[in-house]
C-alpha cells in the first residue's frame, strides 16, 4: 500500500506528488486519459487569474465553471467559512430544526429574485436543484388534483446538468451516449441554435442570419401540444444557454414562453445556474426580458464557487401549496446538506460583497467594451459569429470552405488547437465543440479583457 504524503496548502504543495496520485487514483469529470495527458496543477488564485505549480498565470476565461463571480482569493469568504465551522459547522435543516445562516439566506435570495418569488429550498449544485425543481413541478399539480402532469419539455443543446432526471432534461446527446435509457417523460423541443437553423436541407443545417428566422417558442409549443397539457407539469429552459454554446435567444423569445406556459398550465422552470448572480449584469437573467418563472434553479455563483451550493427558489403560488398541503401529502424531498450553515454564511458574504462593490452593475458596463473587443475577431475568416450577453460570450469557428454540417463541425478539431495554444498563451477557456466559451470574473479589469482577446485572437492565427 501507498502511502500518500500529507497535504498542506500552499507553495509546500509537491507537484510529482500530486500527479502521481491524480495519474493513479482520480477519476475526474468527462474522463477520458486522452483528455488528461498534460494536466494543469492549479495552486493559487488571485482575482480573474489562477497561478499555477510552476508560476504561470492564466486569466480565467470562464470563472473556472461559469461560477467565480467575485473572483479568486477573497480571504474574506473564507474567514466566513472559518467563522461559521468555529461556532456550527453543520447542523440539520429538516423539518423542527433551522440555522440562522439559512434563513436569513433564504430571505437575502428571495429580496435580490422576481417580485413573485416566496420561498427557498437549499440544495448542494445546480443540477440538485433542477432535480428539486422537476419533484416541486410534480408535487405541485398532485396537490392541485392533476397527478398525470409529470412531463418536462426541455429544449436540444440545453444543459440541466448530469444527474439521471437533469440529464434527461439535458438536451446534448454528448452527455446520453453511455448513460441510456434516460428517465421516461422529459421531452426535448428545438431551442435557440447560435446562427444556425434546425431545419434540415439536403446539406444539412443551414447558416441563418438571424434566430429570428425560425419561431422557436411556437415550435416548442407544437411539441407541448403534441404531448398533451394535461401530462406536462413544466417547461424548463436556461435564459442564455450555456454549455450548449452561449446562445441568447431572439428579443421576443420569453415572453412567448411565458405566455404558453399560462395558456396550457405549465410551470415555467427558470434554469438560472449560470445567468444568476450578475453574470448578465442583471442579478438574475431573465429580467432582460422582464419575464418572472414560477421556479428559479441557482447555484454557482450563490458561493461564487468557494463552497457548493444550490437551490430552488419558487413564486408564491408554489410556497403557499407547499406549506398549506395536507399532512398525508407533505413535501418529502430531502437532502442531507439542505441549507448547510457553513455554505449558506459563505453565500452570505458573498452576496455582500456583490453588493458592496456593485459588480452586478460592473457587469453591465463591463460588457459592452468586452463583446466589442471580441467582435473584432468577425474579421478572422475562421470565425463565424461572435455573440454574448453580459459576461457571458461564445466565438464560433468555422470552416468557410465548406458548406452544410461541415461548415460547423469541420471547426471541431482547430478549436481545440485554439483551446491548446490559448492555454500556452495565458488564458483558460472553454470548448463547446467547435465554439469557444467565455465568461470571466465580474471583477476582470479592463486591461485583462485586452489581454484575453489579444491572446485568443493570436490563438486562432496561430492555429488556423
Amino acid at each position: 500500500m501507498t502511502v500518500a504524503p500529507s497535504y498542506v496548502p500552499g507553495p509546500l504543495v509537491d507537484t510529482a506528488d500530486v500527479l502521481r496520485a491524480d495519474e493513479e487514483h482520480l477519476i475526474h469529470p468527462l474522463q477520458h486519459p486522452s483528455d488528461h495527458a498534460r494536466p494543469l496543477l492549479f495552486v493559487r488564485g488571485e482575482g480573474a487569474e489562477l497561478i499555477d505549480s510552476e508560476g504561470n498565470r492564466y486569466i480565467d476565461g470562464l470563472s473556472c465553471l461559469w461560477n467565480v463571480n467575485v473572483g479568486h482569493g477573497r480571504a474574506e469568504l473564507a474567514d466566513a467559512a472559518a467563522a461559521q465551522m468555529r461556532q456550527l459547522a453543520y447542523a440539520s435543516a429538516y423539518v423542527g430544526f433551522v440555522n440562522a445562516p439559512a434563513a436569513l439566506l433564504a430571505e437575502r435570495l428571495v429580496d435580490v429574485a422576481y417580485p413573485n418569488m416566496s420561498g427557498v429550498y437549499f440544495t448542494t449544485s445546480g443540477a440538485e436543484a433542477n432535480e428539486s425543481a422537476f419533484k416541486m413541478a410534480r408535487y405541485y399539480w398532485k396537490l392541485r388534483g392533476l397527478p398525470d402532469k409529470v412531463k418536462v419539455i426541455s429544449r436540444r443543446w440545453g444543459y440541466h446538468g448530469v444527474t439521471m432526471a437533469a440529464a434527461s432534461a439535458t438536451g446534448l446527446p454528448v452527455y446520453h451516449k453511455m448513460f441510456a435509457p434516460l428517465v421516461p417523460n422529459f421531452v426535448q423541443a428545438v431551442g435557440p441554435y447560435r446562427f444556425r437553423c434546425e431545419m434540415e436541407g439536403p446539406d444539412g443545417p443551414r447558416p441563418c442570419t438571424a434566430p429570428e428566422e425560425h419561431d422557436y417558442a411556437a415550435e416548442l409549443e407544437r411539441t407541448l401540444v403534441a404531448e398533451g397539457p394535461e401530462t406536462v407539469a413544466a417547461i424548463i429552459a436556461e435564459p442564455i444557454q450555456g454549455a450548449g454554446g452561449v446562445i441568447p435567444p431572439p428579443a421576443d423569445y420569453w415572453a412567448k414562453l411565458r405566455a404558453i406556459a399560462d395558456r396550457h398550465e405549465v410551470l415555467l422552470i427558470a434554469d438560472e445556474v449560470i445567468t444568476g448572480f450578475g453574470r448578465t449584469g442583471r442579478w438574475f437573467g431573465l429580467e432582460h426580458w422582464g419575464v418572472q418563472p414560477d421556479l428559479l434553479s441557482f447555484a454557482k455563483g450563490v458561493t461564487s464557487a468557494y463552497l457548493p451550493l444550490g437551490g430552488v427558489i419558487v413564486s408564491r403560488t408554489l410556497h403557499e401549496a407547499i406549506q398549506g398541503a395536507p399532512a398525508d401529502m407533505k413535501f418529502m424531498h430531502a437532502a442531507t446538506y439542505s441549507g448547510h450553515p457553513t455554505c449558506c454564511a459563505v453565500a452570505l458574504a458573498n452576496l455582500d460583497i456583490i453588493e458592496r462593490e456593485a459588480l452586478v452593475q460592473r457587469a453591465a458596463e463591463l460588457a459592452p467594451r468586452f463583446l466589442q473587443r471580441l467582435e473584432t475577431l468577425r474579421a478572422l475568416p475562421r470565425v463565424g459569429d461572435v455573440r454574448g450577453l453580459g459576461m457571458m460570450a461564445a466565438v464560433e469557428l468555422v470552416d468557410p470552405g465548406a458548406s452544410g454540417a461541415a461548415y460547423y463541425d469541420n471547426a471541431a478539431p482547430l478549436a481545440g488547437r485554439v483551446m491548446r495554444e490559448s492555454m500556452r498563451r495565458g488564458l483558460i477557456p472553454r470548448l463547446r465543440g467547435n465554439v469557444v466559451c467565455l465568461a470571466p470574473p465580474l471583477v476582470t479589469t479592463d486591461e485583462q479583457v485586452e489581454r484575453l482577446v489579444q491572446i485568443l485572437g493570436d490563438a486562432i492565427q496561430a492555429t488556423a
